[in-house]
């Protein structure tokens, strides 16, 4: 059974501890690519039961250097940061150890890369590199992140299908905004990490 990596999380006493993002069988999101705040530029992450569990806050700004990913109670869980390498849109996260930006470290990361020269449109594909590691053990983790269309696959590095992100439809079948899709993510997936993931994706693309 395939798990995401980082499906452990260190506590404040140096104790490892399993993740509570942790899937236990396959989960359904919806993300709204909104802010609560006075309808502002962000995101917000919603559970099956219509809960919120997930928000960024960019206010006014858009494709802002640094994101907080955070729960509802304005807990940071990553906080994303662009980077510059040669010829490449990168962005990378880093768990927080304690729900603050300070406390941010890098010993639980990933790294979101394209190739400035894919130009990614409507009717094609496009892909980027996901590399997620811990600096407790050296041991690193490929991923890819497949756009087809509109849908966005996450895949394993087997190819296997962890999570997939489209725009979400009514009951009656009828797609909604571009701005309010639906995530499904796979059975023992850590889905703050995907967040994380479809974040940077959308940090890359100028979305979000």
């Amino acid at each position: 059974m395939v798990k995401i990596h980082p499906d452990l999380i260190t506590s404040g006493t140096g104790e490892e501890t399993i993740s509570p993002y942790l899937t236990t069988e396959q989960e359904t999101f919806t993300i709204w690519m909104k802010s609560l705040v006075f309808n502002t530029n962000g995101c917000t992450v919603f559970d099956s039961k219509g809960k919120i569990i997930y928000r960024v806050d960019n206010y006014n700004s858009k494709s802002c250097r640094e994101v907080y990913l955070m729960d509802l109670s304005g807990h940071v869980l990553f906080t994303l940061r662009r980077q510059k390498f040669g010829l490449f849109k990168t962005w990378e996260g880093y768990r927080s150890s304690s729900g603050t930006a300070e406390s941010t470290t890098k010993l639980e990361y990933f790294r979101v890369k394209n190739n400035v020269f894919q130009i990614p449109n409507k009717d094609s594909s496009s892909s980027y590199r996901v590399i997620a590691g811990s600096c407790r053990n050296d041991e690193q983790y490929c991923y890819k992140m497949v756009t087809r269309g509109s849908s966005l696959a996450i895949e394993d590095h087997c190819g296997k299908l962890l999570a997939e992100v489209k725009r979400k439809q009514s009951i009656n079948g009828l797609k909604l905004g571009d701005d309010v899709l639906t995530m499904m993510v796979e059975s023992q997936v850590d889905h703050s990490f995907i967040i994380g993931l479809v974040l940077a994706h959308s940090l890359i693309n100028c979305i979000l």
